[in-house]
């Protein structure tokens, strides 16, 4: 029997069963397009200087502001919608149809072998904490480094960010009807050197979806002017104004350190208290639709049932979790020109395995936090096998859920509140995290350690 001949598309990797079918796709997909030499997206040709404008460019005031950078910026990650990174190549940013056909690619056309990977992504700091031996300095250092200052500087800090989120709503062009806010911070997941503070306002101004994002570019644009004539603007730098967001750095009680705010506008589709049956037709609205701006538009109305997931969570857990973000920080490489558009898993989907592992071990009050990190890179080594749902906002047999579990893609964790989001599909770089993840585990702090009591399950990964 004579194999079926496929006809690969070269843009996206995409096959087809007909050159004629090939021909179509290319035409009506294609034609017109060109890629954008900064992040690899292919927009159209007449659109790429309004998408660079938008995307990558800072406006002049901006500029004129340059030498104000309190703190080294972190690239903000997409949330709530995948955007294909997972198939595009980290290397020169094409996108492909499929995880297999983007791989393909980078080992034929950039040489990207093993030994290769291996110098790319490791890069343990010279004062490691999987250097150290003892348990007992890794509590420490995790209570003195990572874990943000209790007691008055907590309770001051925490009365800036909510007269700073008071100013947003004063400074704010539209009629303010309801205001969530989410982030590390809110989540109680911030470390002493990074915190991102997420505010979604919603407004009666929009009359529904399409409405807002019509105006959510004119309405950043107001905030953005109110907010550099308030009182504030002196403590206020913004970093960048994407199509539907406002980011910028806050400086908080006395400059000590910074707070990383994302402004949301959006139309309000599920309000204060919503139905089982009001997520049900939001999930279908977002598993229909294929616009990337919209998916975030609806998404965002799921923001305060992510943060409450990750909040549940006890103490250790978020030291655990401030652990292993400290890991990703301190043991990948950062990416360089070579492969600057690699994607590592968002702190989202650490959070997220993180508390998945500490499920699996029986959800202890008290635990190790040598056993717990070690568990989970133990998980992350076996990235392709990751598989995670969870039903507390959805049924396993709803048909969206059957429907997004049928694409079999791997790793895999639903978002536990939107089950049309695999949070894995926002990396590149699994098998980045994996490698580095192995050469952890023979460090001095993991290297020999035995699983104990309750976490001896992790001897059969």
């Amino acid at each position: 029997m004579q194999p079926v001949k496929s006809y690969n598309c070269v843009r996206c990797g995409n096959d087809f069963a007909s050159q004629m079918a090939l021909k179509h796709h290319f035409q009506t997909k294609h034609i017109g397009r060109v890629y954008c030499d900064k992040c690899g997206t292919e927009v159209l040709r007449e659109k790429l200087k309004e998408h660079e404008q938008i995307v990558h460019c800072k406006d002049e005031h901006n500029l004129s502001r340059e030498y104000l950078h309190w703190d080294q910026p972190q690239q903000h990650e997409d949330k709530f919608v995948a955007s294909g990174k997972s198939v595009s190549c980290r290397m020169c940013g094409r996108s492909f149809g499929t995880i297999h056909s983007r791989e393909q690619h980078e080992r034929q056309d950039h040489h990207f072998t093993a030994s290769q990977r291996a110098r790319m992504s490791t890069a343990f700091c010279a004062d490691s904490i999987l250097d150290q031996r003892s348990p007992q300095l890794l509590q420490i250092f995790v209570e003195t480094n990572l874990r943000p200052q209790m007691g008055l500087m907590r309770v001051a800090c925490g009365g800036e960010v909510e007269n700073f989120i008071d100013l947003i709503q004063k400074c704010c062009p539209l009629t303010v009807t309801r205001l969530i806010k989410g982030g590390s911070y809110f989540k109680g997941t911030d470390t002493r050197s990074w915190s991102d503070i997420d505010v979604v306002i919603f407004s009666s101004s929009f009359l529904n979806i399409d409405d807002c994002k019509e105006k959510i570019s004119s309405s950043l644009c107001g905030l953005e002017n109110n907010l550099m004539i308030s009182a504030m603007s002196n403590r206020i730098l913004v970093e960048r104004k994407a199509s539907h967001s406002l980011q910028f750095q806050f400086k908080c009680f006395k400059d000590l350190h910074i707070h990383h705010f994302d402004v949301i506008f959006c139309y309000d589709l599920l309000g204060p208290i919503a139905s089982q049956d009001a997520k049900r037709n939001l999930y279908r609205q977002l598993y229909n639709c294929g616009d990337d701006v919209k998916i975030q538009l609806y998404s965002i109305s799921l923001l305060k049932y992510q943060v409450d997931f990750v909040k549940a969570s006890t103490l250790g857990v978020k030291d655990l979790i401030r652990l292993v973000k400290h890991w990703f920080k301190t043991s990948l490489a950062k990416p360089t020109e070579a492969n600057r558009f690699r994607r590592l898993p968002s702190s989202y989907a650490v959070e997220l395995i993180t508390i998945y592992v500490w499920q699996l071990a029986g959800k202890p009050i008290f635990f190790s936090l040598v056993q717990g990190l070690r568990a989970v890179l133990k998980f992350l080594v076996n990235y392709s096998d990751i598989l995670i749902i969870w039903c507390d906002h959805y049924d396993k047999n709803f048909s969206i859920v059957k429907k997004v579990l049928q694409k079999e893609s791997r790793p895999f964790i639903l978002d536990p509140v939107n089950p049309t989001f695999n949070v894995c599909e926002n990396s590149n770089a699994w098998d980045e995290v994996t490698h580095v993840a192995q050469q952890s585990l023979l460090k001095p702090l993991l290297s020999g350690v035995q699983a104990k009591a309750p976490w001896l399950f992790t001897n059969n990964w």
